[in-house]
């Protein structure tokens, strides 16, 4: 049973996984984006209109509602990785936004200075572009973010100073009345584009910005982290019940000691495979044997069992790994009568369509086992010892013996102490010594009386 380390961002977590998680996590990020721009364009429609209640004010809804279809566009373009269309989206935004900001409007009655534009707070609305960005895009596209933004307004305020006229009849009127060589001057000249407010709002704009990437890195190597989390989770949970996965996954180090540790031992085999499935497709005995897990595995979990390993046309099963517990033979052998019970099942439904039956083979014992990872670089979480020879010695004895479930002596008096002498081993019977390759002397052994069997 492989099992991996919860690995770190860069340990390289298996591609289908991070890509998957990337991938979910893009879209929702996305969707999102897209969701503010809806609710926000019209907030800022209202408040534009609101603050100058003219006709004039109906100019700047067109990019606005540009704004908003371009998000859609986004939403349909983005990816993981590197996308050209996604860039050149994004900087149609900031385009978009500047053209806004500093062409003015031709429908207003007055005429405003180029420079001017600059000193209306515009520069603002770049902050909420730049929280969209950050919903929906990498922290590497964040910070791209924030420099394409700096330098195409601080080189949107040089290409205006340079064009700009230095006098005109509004800049001498100002001056008349405050003077050239006062602060007023300097705050009022409608020719000055003011670089060192520019440069502030720059300054400041990549400083969020790379807060804002530095955040959005963050959440990245976490969600990394978490899809490592989920792929180990979700590789014990196809050996583990659900309630010992939740345990396991907040201390893998259980899995990593050796340790010695009573277990019951099970193993299940269907009784003449070959003859069964000899007439089928390779297609259809696939699909015959996911049927026939399906069902087995069902009720390993479902009696608090580890998925041990696959043996062809069978399987291994632990109770009291990697936990020991107060019925682990208990809850090992009401698995195996718990398969037989969903074997006939499976049997009736199999007879209305002129199926042959499937008959089971299912040994089990108790005792002493080696707990522990083996290998070098792919470990294996390993169960070792005599029992575990013993029941798939006592599964292959089912054909011999005639009996559907066979039994360690080890194990019925484990289950008769568990029980205090439960019910459950009344269906059994105790048969004639058995020798059992790799144990020193005959062993007891229990089955299924003829009458139950």
């Amino acid at each position: 049973m492989k099992h991996a380390m919860i690995p770190l961002a860069h340990d390289g977590i298996d591609a289908e996984h991070v890509r998957a998680a990337l991938d979910e996590n893009k879209r929702r990020g996305i969707e999102l984006a897209v969701y503010v721009r809806w609710v926000a364009t019209p907030i800022i429609a209202v408040f534009l209109i609101a603050r100058n209640p003219t006709w004039a004010q109906l100019y700047y809804l067109i990019p606005l509602g540009i704004f908003c279809l371009n998000g859609l566009i986004l939403r349909r373009v983005a990816r993981i990785g590197r996308s050209g269309a996604e860039l050149a989206l994004i900087m149609f935004d900031l385009l978009l936004l500047l053209f806004s900001i500093l062409v003015p409007n031709p429908f207003e009655n007055q005429t405003v200075p180029l420079p001017m534009m600059f000193q209306f707070g515009n520069f603002l609305y770049f902050f909420f572009i730049l929280s969209a960005a950050t919903l929906a895009h990498s922290w590497r596209t964040v910070w791209a973010f924030g420099v394409w933004t700096s330098i195409l307004w601080l080189g949107a305020s040089l290409v205006i100073w340079l064009i700009a006229p230095s006098t005109s009849e509004m800049g001498d009127a100002i001056a008349e009345v405050v003077g050239r060589d006062t602060v007023l001057w300097e705050i009022l000249n409608p020719h000055d584009v003011h670089f060192k407010s520019r440069i502030q709002e720059a300054m400041i704009f990549l400083i969020v910005s790379g807060a804002l990437a530095l955040s959005s890195k963050r959440y990245y190597e976490m969600l990394l982290n978490n899809a490592g989390l989920e792929r180990e989770r979700t590789n014990l949970s196809r050996y583990f019940s659900p309630n010992v996965v939740e345990q396991l996954s907040h201390n893998d180090d259980l899995l990593k000691r050796e340790r010695n540790q009573k277990v019951a031992v099970l193993f299940v085999d269907i009784i003449g495979f070959t003859e069964l499935t000899q007439s089928k497709t390779p297609h259809e005995v696939i699909e015959f044997l996911r049927s026939f897990y399906a069902r087995m595995e069902a009720e390993v979990f479902r009696h608090q069992g580890t998925l041990d390993k696959y043996l062809g046309d069978g399987l291994m099963a632990t109770f009291g790994t990697p936990f020991e517990g107060e019925h682990d033979a208990c809850d090992a052998l009401w698995c195996a009568i718990g398969m037989q019970d969903s074997i006939k099942q499976l049997n009736r439904e199999r007879a209305l369509l002129g199926q042959a039956p499937i008959k089971l083979g299912i040994g089990l014992h108790y005792g002493d086992v080696v707990l522990g990872d083996v290998g070098a670089n792919q470990l294996e979480f390993a169960v070792i010892g005599t029992p575990v020879n013993v029941a798939s010695r006592l599964e292959r004895l089912t054909r011999e013996l005639g009996s559907g479930i066979v039994l360690g002596d080890a194990l019925y008096k484990k289950v008769k102490a568990e029980n205090n002498g439960s019910d459950m081993l009344l269906g059994f019977c105790k048969r004639p010594d058995q020798v059992i390759r790799g144990i020193a002397n005959p062993m007891t052994v229990w089955t299924l009386c003829p009458s139950v069997a």
